[in-house]
């Protein structure tokens, strides 16, 4: 099937997905107000494009973290991928390696870290802090010998928001997935109703990160390591003071703290702010090429895809992930050429106007 556009694979994930399984995807928590307004958010901003510019030998290469990547993007970290598809974080890895794009592995995925490394491409490594912290440092361990090219230690995670949608589902895991990083135990795999047991289960392993925990892991790595989750400037500077390589502007997709301000709002206020001191990546809300093209006129190096490649790993395992990220990467060719942009580095010196906004353009944009 042809699908011209990143919403007509929305629909036939959905289609294809059990209910209970596609409201563990889609849903956020409380009453999803973060969810909406991700979108809402990206929907209100708009690009000033440029005319009469040179476009011969345009590219949407970029380097993220050091290394090369074929688009300013990787595909985020998300948990149990066998969910969706037998072959699990195996498939969307393998997509993302033949696109040309790092792939993140989740400390959360059905599939140990060992085995998706060995796929090959880039892999950066999504680390949750557990209560068990020896455990935590071995993930790191594991992930520098495996080969993994950086740590994403997402810091807004705590414990597990509310998500009403699994709570009232019941939700819990298949007993055909699990959490192949670290023995869960058989509670993921028991439902009850008014209770998410993947939320029961953070709460029992998830501990709290703070600044001291940060530092600690910058000391047992020579890794680049990047905070996921900072929404506020202050937390963007002190990310800088601790020394790490880059932060994930992020409200963890609307899943987190709902109310939390969309990442995109942010986002360009913390670039000015950190001012080159580390990388600044965007998550949240990112459906098309164009959106990767607003957040990079904002201050952004690149972006984290989630969702949407799950979307297509669910229709149709690698292909249909390799398809989303082949979506992506013709929307921003078109939206970078039609902005006259011929470089990612073209696409930062682009201005952009949000309506409604007393103060012209947004902040952190530079104009051509």
């Amino acid at each position: 099937m042809t699908y011209l556009c990143l919403a007509d694979l929305e629909h036939a994930a959905r289609d294809v997905l059990p209910a209970e399984i596609w409201d563990f995807l889609a849903g956020g928590s409380g009453a999803e107000a973060s969810l909406v307004a991700n979108r809402t958010a990206l929907e209100r901003i708009f690009v000033i494009p440029r005319m009469l510019r040179d476009l011969t030998g345009s590219t949407t290469e970029v380097e993220l973290l050091g290394r090369r990547s074929a688009l300013p993007m990787a595909v985020a970290p998300v948990a149990y991928q066998r969910l969706l598809h037998p072959s699990g974080e195996l498939a969307t890895a393998r997509a993302a390696r033949d696109a040309g794009i790092p792939y993140t592995i989740c400390t959360l995925s059905s599939i140990t870290l060992e085995e998706i490394a060995a796929v090959g491409g880039r892999s950066w490594f999504q680390l949750y802090w557990l209560r068990d912290e020896k455990r935590s440092l071995e993930l790191v361990r594991r992930a520098e010998d495996c080969g993994c090219e950086a740590i994403v230690f997402t810091v807004d995670v705590p414990w597990m928001g509310r998500r009403l949608r699994d709570m009232r589902n019941g939700f819990a895991l298949p007993e055909s997935v699990t959490a192949a990083n670290f023995d869960a135990g058989a509670a993921m795999h028991r439902s009850t109703l008014g209770v998410s047991a993947v939320a029961d289960h953070t709460a029992r392993e998830f501990a709290p990160a703070t600044w001291d925990t940060v530092a600690e892991v910058r000391a047992h790595t020579d890794l680049p390591v990047v905070l996921k989750g900072i929404l506020a400037v202050e937390d963007a500077c002190r990310a800088v003071d601790a020394g790490v390589d880059g932060i994930v502007v992020s409200n963890h997709g609307g899943r987190q703290l709902d109310g939390a301000v969309p990442g995109i709002e942010m986002l360009g206020e913390i670039a000015a702010a950190v001012s080159g001191g580390c990388e600044v990546l965007l998550d949240g809300g990112i459906r098309s090429g164009t959106d990767i093209l607003k957040a990079i006129a904002l201050g952004a190096s690149g972006v984290l895809v989630g969702r949407p490649v799950m979307w297509g790993l669910a229709t149709a395992g690698r292909q249909g992930a390799r398809q989303v990220i082949d979506l992506l990467a013709v929307e921003l060719r078109d939206a970078m050429g039609l902005a006259g942009c011929d470089s990612v580095s073209a696409v930062r010196r682009l201005s952009t106007r949000a309506p409604g906004t007393a103060d012209g353009p947004a902040s952190g944009t530079h104009r051509m």
